[in-house]
């Protein structure tokens, strides 16, 4: 008998023979190209026989995953050997077997909590939290195409809203002695600001710098969510500054703000579900504890619909939310009104702008983000930061002129302040269609 370590390029195979109880190992082989050639392939050819061996389940099948009750034997075979399938194929396959699925899920009279029972099945016989989480991103991938789709994806969003509450999932810190596929994973899943090299991600988990991730207890080596803190005297305005590696960093004793500057949500499954309210107050809460001197919170954030959405404003739209005269008569009658703005924030924020220019800049981009749509912010980042029971504080111009904050936002940012006494009032006003702005806003 052979057994294998996991085999990757540059690292080495243990060959193990086994005698009877015993195993010794007998030479360490490196791992080849060649090696790898063979190996691949041969799994692939065994894969695909296993799937001609079994061929999907039948409509009549399938309905069985949503009707027997969740004691049935015969379903939970079935069940258990439908997510072994979906887990090993490749794209083409899930989608098949996601249409086929929709299909039996269509033809259920009355429906009732018959999808959720589906997934519960699901759940209990692959005993794998992460089947569903990867069920419910091909979900959002594919319900346009596929009919019925849409109908099994709110249900799962339902069931995951539920077991992924803030309350269930465990706070770690990640630092530079973590381990390295922690690391990597924080690397690969930012999304927010790019981690372009090593230096630069050793510069975000420093020790004059936070960084936390969020783990679900049965997704234990998946990290949800990651959190970056910087610390400074006063709420920061540009992050640029925040995360140039060479700018000497602030006494982190000394240190009255906590900013957050990013935070990353790593799994498409979980997309549009908030975790429960309150999901910075637990990271806050542990800065408290480590650092009683901290006195305010805030985040400096990117606006990311801000600049797709104000150039598909028209003249109206446009004459509605400026004040300069010549702009109103400029934009009157102009479908492109809303385009050439977004152009001339982006040239204004790349060179020298003129204070009339910011000024109206920062006025549209406040506009933005008191724009509800179905009961909640429109822009995705308000809607978290204001879901989470936070403020519009401040705009900031030209905070951040990278090519993706340009794109986004025309280099403008905004600060979103935690005012612990205040984040249910702050909810209160948002359930009434009012998000809270700081007293700095009320003007524009």
């Amino acid at each position: 008998m052979a057994t294998t370590d996991t085999q990757t390029k540059g690292r080495a195979i243990v060959v193990l023979e086994a005698d009877g109880d015993k195993a010794t190992e007998k030479e360490r082989v490196p791992v080849t190209d060649k090696v790898t050639d063979k190996v691949v392939p041969a799994l692939m050819a065994r894969l695909s026989r296993w799937l001609e061996r079994d061929p999907p389940p039948e409509q009549e099948e399938l309905r069985t995953l949503f009707t027997a009750r969740l004691t049935d034997v015969a379903a939970n075979r079935l069940a258990k050997q439908w997510s072994a399938r979906y887990l090993a194929a490749d794209s083409k396959d899930r989608r098949a077997l996601l249409t086929a699925l929709a299909q039996a899920s269509g033809s259920l009279e009355p429906r009732d909590d018959l999808g959720l029972r589906m997934f519960r099945r699901l759940y209990a016989q692959a005993e794998c939290l992460n089947l569903l989480v990867e069920l419910r991103a091909d979900m959002l991938r594919w319900r346009k195409q596929v009919s019925g789709l849409s109908v099994l994806e709110r249900e799962l969003e339902g069931l995951l809203t539920t077991w992924f509450d803030v309350g269930m999932l465990e706070l770690r810190p990640i630092t530079w002695d973590s381990p390295a596929s922690l690391l990597e994973k924080l690397i690969q899943y930012e999304a927010v600001h790019e981690i372009r090299s090593w230096d630069e991600l050793k510069h975000r988990v420093a020790g004059h710098r936070r960084c936390y991730a969020f783990f679900h207890p049965r997704m234990p080596d998946i990290p949800l969510i990651f959190v970056e803190v910087a610390f400074a005297a006063q709420m920061a305005g540009n992050v640029q500054v925040l995360l140039d590696p060479q700018i000497p960093a602030d006494d982190t004793g000394k240190a009255r703000w906590a900013i957050f500057y990013s935070i990353s949500n790593t799994q498409p499954g979980l997309r549009g579900i908030s975790f429960g309210n309150f999901l910075l107050k637990r990271v806050i809460d542990e800065l408290v504890r480590e650092l009683p001197r901290l006195k305010s919170f805030a985040t400096l954030s990117p606006i990311p619909g801000f600049a797709d959405w104000l150039a598909k404003q028209d003249g109206k739209a446009m004459q509605a939310m400026l004040i300069d005269k010549t702009d109103k008569e400029q934009a009157q009658d102009d479908p492109e009104a809303g385009a050439k703005w977004v152009e001339k924030l982006k040239s204004a924020a790349a060179g020298q702008a003129s204070d009339a220019i910011q000024r109206t800049g920062l006025r549209l981009a406040v506009h933005y983000l008191k724009t509800m749509k179905n009961g909640q912010p429109l822009d995705p980042v308000a809607r978290f930061h204001l879901g989470n029971g936070a403020r519009i504080e401040r705009l900031n111009w030209a905070a951040d002129c990278s090519a993706k904050g340009m794109a986004q936002s025309c280099g403008i940012m905004v600060n979103y302040l935690y005012d612990l006494e205040q984040l249910d009032d702050n909810l209160a006003l948002l359930a009434q269609g009012k998000p809270k702005l700081g007293m700095s806003l009320r003007w524009r």
